[in-house]
């Protein structure tokens, strides 16, 4: 029998959020942010692609349309990468043996990146190519 002063380690903790403030919601958001690209590499790569189509599209002195359009691409794709990183998170967290559940939803959400990635980069090159054409 267990005493007051003694703990079963066997019950789970519960988490309880106390009610946040606005500040402390974007502090929350933006060491978020930090710790994803402290996480994951790949963002290092989505970012030199984004400075890269910022850096075109001020040399093609492209539209308000076409900086919208892009600039909607890289938000996406860093977006749905941001989701990516914190399933491989919480997939962690849940187990680090192998699980053939969790591996798939890894798969998928790695997939569904590729998806935003190609869909990005497709019209990224139509937005390009046809400015692009313009000069000549």
């Amino acid at each position: 029998m267990q005493t007051g002063d003694e703990s079963n380690s066997d019950l789970p903790v519960k988490f309880v959020r106390t009610p946040r403030t606005w500040k402390r919601k974007f502090q929350d958001a933006f060491q978020g942010l930090r710790q994803a690209i402290q996480q994951q590499s790949s963002y290092q790569v989505h970012f030199l692609f984004a400075f890269l189509v910022i850096f075109t599209g001020f040399l093609l002195n492209l539209d308000s349309v076409r900086w919208s359009l892009l600039i909607l691409c890289i938000v996406v794709v860093l977006g749905g990468e941001m989701l990516n990183t914190s399933i491989e998170t919480l997939a962690r967290a849940v187990t680090e043996e192998y699980n053939e559940s969790i591996a798939k939803s890894l798969n998928i959400a790695s997939g569904a990146i590729l998806v935003l990635s190609l869909g990005a980069a497709t019209i990224g090159f139509i937005i390009f190519i046809e400015a692009f054409l313009r000069l000549f």
